[in-house]
């Protein structure tokens, strides 16, 4: 199973969860939801070089993706899904505009 760790109040996230609704192969686990969590994802956040780059940028690293070998990736695309389009549109979770 993939877990996909993301909240629905981020347009990115909320575009890869509408793709995987229903489907059993992926786990969504909303970080806002609770602070099991929100604990869960800051743990893999802080620890993983996957977030190295979104860390320097002050982004949060989400939607991220665990998919079932344990890679740990920030890319749709490598969970078997789609990016959220450039040009869609919604508002941006980044202060500057740039993405989540």
């Amino acid at each position: 199973m993939i877990k996909i760790y993301g909240t629905g109040s981020c347009p990115d996230c909320a575009y890869v969860e509408a793709q995987v609704e229903g489907n059993g192969r992926y786990e969504v686990i909303d970080v806002c939801a609770n602070v099991r969590n929100l604990k869960a994802f800051l743990r893999l956040r802080d620890s993983h070089p996957a977030f190295d780059a979104v860390k320097r940028k002050g982004a949060v690293g989400i939607p991220c993706f665990v998919l079932d070998d344990g890679t740990v990736t920030l890319r749709p695309g490598e969970a078997g899904l789609q990016p959220r389009p450039k040009e869609a549109e919604g508002a941006s979770c980044s202060i500057d505009g740039s993405g989540c």
